[in-house]
């Protein structure tokens, strides 16, 4: 985000189109995806966007594009760092398996040891899903 913001309280969308280098109907869409995102209207019915909307957009675009994130993706995290964690278990076990690959580990490892610790944590992952699958069957009446 090393994006340069004018010091103003509010922004219209041109303005952010320009700071941010997306287009309208781009910010129109990250807004229905993303609460985090849900910039003011003013009377007319104008978007107003705050620094801290324009910091959000640019966190978005750079979780999308530059960290190769899903929307579904971008989403649980953009909330885990809005609430202030990191990547929990649960989490982690609601995303697809391309997305696990995105999360980084808090403390720095060698790569193959990160490849390592990201193929074992897969395959509990699909384990445990089983294990729910069966859980769920067995509690239903009538099988």
């Amino acid at each position: 985000m090393d994006k340069q913001i004018p010091n103003k309280l509010f922004f219209k969308i041109g303005e952010v189109c320009e700071i941010t280098d997306t287009q309208p109907y781009v910010l129109r869409y990250w807004e229905s995806e993303f609460q985090a995102l849900a910039p003011a209207k003013n009377s007319s019915g104008q978007r107003i966007y705050r620094r801290k909307d324009i910091e959000t957009v640019l966190r978005i675009k750079q979780l999308l594009y530059e960290e190769g994130f899903t929307i579904a993706g971008a989403k649980k995290r953009l909330e885990q760092e809005l609430s202030g964690r990191g990547a929990t278990p649960q989490a982690m076990a609601s995303l697809p398996e391309t997305e696990v690959a995105n999360v980084e580990p808090d403390e720095p490892e060698s790569g193959a040891r990160v490849d390592e610790l990201k193929a074992i944590l897969l395959e509990v992952r699909n384990e445990l899903r089983g294990m729910l699958n069966l859980l769920e069957k067995g509690g239903k009446k009538g099988d």
